[in-house]
Order: C-alpha cells, then sequence, then structure tokens
C-alpha cells in the first residue's frame, strides 16, 4: 500500500457466488492490486470482503467484484466504508 493513506472497504456480494472460486479469485485480484484483507462466505448464499489499500485499488477490486470469475453469476455488490479499526493491521489477503 503505498502514496495516501490506506482506506477499508466493505462489500457484500450476491448471486451465485459461492462454490465458484469467488473467494479464491478475490483474493487474487486483491493481491495482484496490494490490497489487504479477507473474503468469507456467508450463511445467506453472499461473500463478504473487507479490504483495505488505496481509493484507487479499492475502485478496480470493485469493478472486478462486479463480474467475479467465470463461473460466478453476479447479481448485485454493495460497498461501505470499513472502519479504522476494521482495517487496522490487516496484512496480506485471506479467504475464511
Amino acid at each position: 500500500m503505498t502514496g495516501s493513506a490506506p482506506v477499508g472497504r466493505r462489500f457484500l456480494v450476491s448471486g451465485k457466488v459461492q462454490r465458484v472460486f469467488f473467494r479464491a479469485g478475490t483474493a487474487r485480484e486483491a493481491t495482484r492490486l496490494g490490497l489487504c484483507g479477507w473474503a468469507r462466505n456467508l450463511d445467506d448464499g453472499r461473500v463478504e470482503v473487507l479490504a483495505a489499500g488505496s481509493g484507487q485499488a479499492l475502485d478496480e477490486l470493485a469493478h472486478w467484484l462486479e463480474t467475479g470469475p467465470p463461473q460466478a453469476r453476479v447479481e448485485r455488490v454493495e460497498a461501505s466504508p470499513a472502519g479504522a479499526a476494521e482495517s487496522a493491521g490487516l496484512t496480506g489477503f485471506q479467504t475464511r
């Protein structure tokens, strides 16, 4: 994370996003963009992503999440700011 202070963003991704390598693809893309954070499946079928890094990198991740990997069928991506406490201390990008 270079440049200005890192910011955090939480994404909730709906559609056919579980069992299609969505979390692994998100981790690959986030790592490529230099972001830290995690992606996890939710019980309701959505994927939750918490990412921190530059605003530009977060915008690029948001764009990628709109499509995801080839097997996914994304219906909706909701984004909201993540609090400083949530994104503090994140290192690397993990799947949960």
